[in-house]
């Protein structure tokens, strides 16, 4: 792996929020496809949308493998961030980046499963504010099972790399 390899030290896949449609998901619900849990708002000036753009480079990269991928782009800007700007933000990137929201408390606790870190600036004038946050992406198995974890500094060669393996790995 060039990744990080993170089987052991972090929890399964598992939460209960609410997806770019609406609709009520868990982690289950994504069993069968390998996912990329990364954690960010629609307002971000940089990071997220840098991130997003490198993660649809590299399920480019994949090409038919995509298809066993999802990546989950949980904010953690629930106030502003609505299913419908979620689902319109995540669409731009590409059929395969879903956006999930839930209330202030569901959004923290699965923030404290990963041990992600974040909080709000304070309001401009006209009511704006900045959300400071991890920007790691975690990367769990077809089964729900934390596998990897990369962070700013991997490149976009190095995702698709690793996630080639864990796609094409032998089932156990």
């Amino acid at each position: 792996w060039l990744l990080t390899d993170v089987r052991g030290h972090l929890p399964d896949l598992r939460f209960h929020l609410i997806n770019d449609l609406g609709q009520p998901v868990t982690g289950a619900s994504y069993r069968g496809k390998a996912v990329l849990l990364y954690f960010g708002y629609t307002h971000c000036p940089d990071v997220c949308p840098t991130t997003l753009a490198h993660l649809t480079v590299v399920l480019q990269n994949l090409g038919p493998l995509a298809q066993h991928v999802r990546v989950l782009f949980v904010s953690v800007d629930p106030k502003r961030d609505t299913p419908a700007l979620l689902h319109a933000y995540t669409s731009a990137f590409g059929p395969h980046i879903i956006g999930l929201t839930g209330t202030p408390d569901a959004i923290a606790r699965v923030a404290k499963r990963y041990r992600v870190a974040y909080s709000y600036g304070k309001p401009d004038a006209s009511g704006n504010y900045v959300v400071n946050h991890s920007a790691a992406i975690f990367i769990f198995d077809a089964r729900g099972r934390a596998r990897l974890l990369a962070t700013e500094s991997n490149s976009v060669a190095q995702l698709t790399h690793d996630l080639h393996l864990l796609l094409t790995e032998p089932k156990a």
